[in-house]
């Protein structure tokens, strides 16, 4: 492995416990940072992903959806103070393709484990999945293009306030 695919490997990861890290900390401001203002977010069944059906549980189509969704959880919606803890373990390439940048981006893969802990400290298993991601180098720093949520199960509370 050359020491630029090491590099690229360890900014990379970086980037998805840096994205953990801020939604876990409810630095929720800061999480569209995290993406190209053109970007794609998605949290979708796996039945629904595989089937190629485009519509989630939540959609964006653009950076600036997601600065709206941040505001409405702050300044709209009502909802049991909670946190969520990510663990996000497996990163990968997609695909058969390489850690090589070819300057078009990469399609990486990386599962997850949300545990959601509410007020009264009672913490449960709110979500498992894999993301399916495309990210890009944007002044200087890799973004995601697409983050593609995909569920393990179709059944999700019907409270999903916070970004997966």
């Amino acid at each position: 492995m050359e020491l630029g695919e090491v590099v690229r490997r360890l900014e990379i990861e970086s980037l998805y416990a840096e994205y953990g890290h801020c939604l876990d900390a409810d630095r929720l401001e800061e999480w569209p940072d995290f993406f190209t203002e053109d970007c794609a977010y998605r949290v979708i069944s796996a039945e629904n992903f595989e089937a190629g059906l485009p519509l989630g549980i939540i959609y964006a189509t653009s950076r600036n959806m997601l600065v709206d969704r941040v505001m409405a959880l702050r300044r709209a919606n009502i909802y049991e103070p909670q946190r969520y803890r990510h663990l996000i373990a497996n990163i990968r390439p997609l695909n058969g393709t390489t850690w090589q940048d070819d300057g078009t981006g990469l399609d990486l893969s990386a599962n997850f484990i949300v545990v959601r802990i509410m007020q009264d400290g009672a913490a449960s298993l709110f979500a498992t999945g894999r993301y399916v991601d495309r990210i890009v180098r944007h002044d200087g720093a890799w973004k995601f293009a697409r983050k593609d949520a995909v569920l393990d199960s179709r059944q999700i509370d019907t409270l999903l306030a916070i970004p997966i």
